[in-house]
């Protein structure tokens, strides 16, 4: 799936470019994923001390970092970074309390359903059946649509569970993501009217937001210093398979089976915003592998006591921002996610950065997504049945975006976990559009 945008990278994938640059630009992207959110929601869902709680962050990051650099270079072998989804929570929590909670075998069988899920996203690859059902399901025009749902559904979380919604008076929080996205924009516009400086500042311009950012909140009084400094220096992952155990229930592996397809559908739009912003049709190898790394992916998180650890659509917009692609960097970002793992302070640290810090930065990423969707569905030629097959899940992904959640929580246990992800019911209502709408000839125009 090619689109025009060959221009706006500075560095493709397989360019060249220096260690000292690539480790800056890889903690760019560590950065601008708030990849330590899913873990606490979590932690606090189960009711975890301080303990759990920092075991369960630690793995987190170092099964993001092992995944990032499979996925990259072995797998997929595209600027693919992981972290952990947002859609197995509820599901993981329910496990967990239903089968004796962190006392008894709650976590063990939680694993254990991680685990069998993880081997079939990995068995779907070896066998070539997920490539089969992509190339049937999933021509141009869903997967254009697809990249725009998941910025359009990002947007409402960047604006209201960092910035709105966010601990701290509410004025502060939008001056301080205000300042912030101000910041990002500043630098992108000097890259521009500045051609001198137009690679530090473009490629620089997320970690520049962020320290101001930071700087910003610090004299505000927003920012938690003191967990900083009451942090370890180091410490190992200690709530990992072997302090849990390990336990199979029929009924949460069916209900993980269930996740694992939500997420998958999730990771391919994700792979879809990957290939567009830099310009890489992905290959029938490629959608295989990776599937594969995927499940591996997968396989380590609940080895190391987490959730799945999935493909994050947010790298697709910093790589619209920064204009930088190389597979160096990420290889980098999978390194710093690594150390994360045994670096306690510094993941104390990067969870203390305030959320309208990150809103700010992460609001512009998720805009980008979307228009990069829309910049693939702009280069195809439509009829009226694709003009339905673009609007019904963008209105679908709205519509679940604003559902009340007293309506999602009285739902069916199956329908919790759809309606708790626009993204998935919105990719498969493009997927059923285009198997169900007649077909009819081309009209000479361009859609968008």
């Amino acid at each position: 799936m090619e689109n025009n945008n060959k221009s706006s990278l500075l560095v493709g994938p397989d360019d060249k470019i220096g260690m000292g640059e690539a480790g800056f630009l890889g903690l760019q992207h560590v950065l601008a994923m708030d990849i330590y959110v899913p873990p606490i929601i979590l932690a606090g869902m189960m009711a975890m001390g301080l303990g759990d709680q920092m075991g369960l962050l630690q793995s987190t990051f170092l099964a993001a970092g092992i995944g990032t650099i499979l996925q990259t270079f072995v797998f997929m072998k595209m600027p693919v970074s992981q972290g952990p989804s947002f859609v197995p929570l509820g599901a993981a929590a329910g496990v967990v309390l239903a089968s004796g909670g962190l006392k008894g075998n709650g976590m063990g069988t939680l694993i254990g359903a991680l685990l069998v899920g993880s081997l079939i996203l990995v068995i779907l690859g070896v066998t070539g059946v997920f490539q089969k059902i992509i190339n049937r399901l999933v021509p141009a025009l869903v997967g254009g649509t697809i990249i725009t749902c998941v910025g359009l559904s990002l947007i409402p979380t960047a604006l209201n569970s960092n910035i709105f919604n966010a601990p701290g008076k509410i004025d502060n929080n939008i001056i301080l993501a205000s300042v912030t996205a101000l910041t990002l924009l500043v630098s992108v516009g000097i890259s521009l009217k500045f051609p001198s400086v137009r690679r530090f500042f473009r490629t620089s311009s997320i970690i520049l937001a962020l320290g101001v950012g930071t700087i910003v909140s610090t004299m505000m009084g927003m920012f938690d210093w003191k967990a900083v400094s009451d942090a370890a220096w180091f410490g190992l992952p200690q709530r990992t398979i072997f302090h849990w155990g390990i336990n199979f229930s029929p009924s949460a592996i069916i209900t993980f089976i269930i996740i694992y397809a939500v997420i998958t559908t999730e990771t391919t739009g994700t792979w879809f915003a990957m290939g567009a912003v830099t310009n890489h049709e992905i290959t029938d190898k490629q959608w295989n592998h990776g599937i594969i790394g995927e499940g591996l992916s997968c396989l380590v998180a609940a080895l190391l006591g987490t959730t799945p650890v999935t493909g994050y659509s947010t790298n697709a917009g910093v790589i619209s921002i920064t204009g930088v692609a190389s597979k160096r960097v990420f290889l980098f970002a999978g390194i710093w996610f690594s150390i994360l793992g045994f670096f306690s302070k510094l993941s104390v640290f990067l969870a203390a950065i305030p959320a309208p810090v990150i809103g700010g930065v992460f609001a512009i990423i998720t805009v980008t997504i979307m228009l990069n969707g829309l910049n693939v569905i702009r280069g195809l030629e439509t009829t009226d049945r694709d003009l339905y097959i673009i609007g019904i899940p963008i209105i679908l992904t709205l519509a679940l975006v604003l559902l009340p959640a007293n309506v999602t929580k009285n739902a069916p246990q199956i329908l919790q976990y759809l309606l708790g992800s626009p993204i998935a019911m919105a990719a498969i209502a493009a997927i059923i559009l285009n198997l169900v709408m007649p077909k009819t000839k081309k009209a000479n125009v361009k859609a968008i």
